[in-house]
């Protein structure tokens, strides 16, 4: 699954959104979705791709562009070891 994958299917679970709704390039205001229900987003990301999303505010106006941010953040941070499998 791709990160734009996942980012639709949370979208449309978290907040009740209609999957034909959610393509690339829909916006995340013509969506419903504010500065506030992007927080939001962002801790469920944090815990499924166990990464930490940065404080600073970055403008993302599309799922698109939400994707891309966390596919560079993953990029950018080393990977966590679960403390339950590791030797």
């Amino acid at each position: 699954m791709t990160t734009l994958q996942w980012l639709q299917m949370t979208l449309e679970k978290e907040y009740g959104l209609s999957p034909d709704r959610l393509h690339a390039d829909a916006g995340l205001e013509e969506l419903g979705i504010d500065s506030l229900g992007v927080m939001e987003l962002f801790f469920s990301v944090e815990d499924a791709f166990k990464i930490t999303v940065p404080q600073e505010q970055i403008e993302l106006k599309s799922i698109a562009e939400v994707a891309q941010y966390i596919d560079r953040l993953i990029a950018s941070q080393p990977a966590q070891v679960d403390s339950e499998t590791s030797v």
